[in-house]
């Protein structure tokens, strides 16, 4: 079967990870237990989870000439992934400082970095686009190219991806150039105003083709296409670190889409893998192979029903 070719324009960070047994509350100081340093960045999540989910892909971005730029290449390298167009820059790589509790919940702070260097598209950029069966994007890159983006891929008919991270106002004219949107609950809520994600959901389904809302423990939602609301139930396991779990579930979901694969079996497979990635400590280090997908869903061949 030939790989679906996925195209990722996003960020890549270093994420600086603390885990606490607790989050601080403000002005308050707190004893963590362990302190790492691992690759991601929304864009590079994305991009990892795509390739290990089987899809062929190119990574378009940009990092610093230091060695935490050095470290994201060499992962996204080492996994298969077309580094061609990850742009050596003078800023520095960018870093996400995240800390996370013992309930495996986090918080994080965002420093763009070289993230902020890819303002435009250039050329090598819109080849890499029309090649690809869907280009996932993210917001920690300037809105700018972000809408650009989006409106060159719909424009030569390729599928878009948008996870509206982090959530900031969006224009009704770079929703209408987006397939699917993929918020989280708490996302969903802040692009509407509405006080429950189902309803925000409903109302973004409105303004875009097709929306999921990521509903963590309760799993996923879709809405779109003229087709009932459907929900999938997330997989019960023991979490400990739920970072860059929606990352892996754009990922599997993109690669899934590229696939022809219908949304109840896009979305099943794209939890399970995100399912995986909460029982692994980090980033880039918990997102599983298409093997592991396979072998989880095989084990829960009955689990789960969808729901209007």
């Amino acid at each position: 079967m030939t790989r679906p070719r996925i195209a990722v324009l996003g960020s890549a960070n270093m994420d600086l990870v603390v885990t606490t047994q607790r989050a601080p509350e403000r002005g308050e100081t707190v004893t963590g237990h362990e302190f790492r340093t691992v690759p991601g960045g929304k864009g590079a999540n994305q991009a990892l989870a795509a390739a290990r989910a089987g899809g062929d892909v190119t990574f378009l971005g940009a990092v610093g000439d230091d060695d935490f730029g050095r470290r994201i290449r060499d992962l996204l390298e080492a996994d298969g992934i077309d580094v061609g167009e990850l742009a050596v820059v003078a800023e520095t790589t960018g870093t996400a400082h995240i800390t996370v509790d013992d309930t495996g919940d986090n918080s994080i702070v965002v420093v763009p970095g070289a993230n902020g260097c890819v303002t435009a598209l250039t050329d090598p950029h819109r080849a890499a686009i029309r090649a690809a069966d869907a280009l996932l994007l993210q917001l920690e890159l300037p809105l700018l190219v972000v809408a650009e983006a989006a409106a060159y891929a719909h424009s030569v008919g390729v599928r878009t991806v948008l996870t509206p991270a982090p959530a900031i106002p969006l224009a009704g004219s770079l929703l209408e150039q987006v397939d699917f949107l993929v918020p989280n609950e708490h996302e969903a809520m802040i692009l509407t105003g509405a006080d429950d994600p189902h309803q925000a959901g409903r109302e973004l389904a409105e303004r875009c083709a097709q929306v999921v809302v990521t509903l963590g423990a309760e799993g996923a939602v879709y809405l779109g296409s003229g087709r009932p609301a459907l929900q999938v139930p997330a997989f019960p396991v023991e979490v400990l670190d739920t970072t860059a779990a929606g990352d892996t579930f754009v990922g599997v979901l993109a690669v899934g889409l590229a696939e022809g694969l219908e949304p109840e079996a896009t979305l099943r497979r794209a939890a399970a893998a995100s399912a995986l990635s909460v029982q692994r400590f980090g980033a880039s280090s918990s997102m599983p192979t298409r093997t592991e997908i396979d072998h989880f869903l095989s084990r829960w061949e009955s689990f789960g029903t969808w729901m209007e």
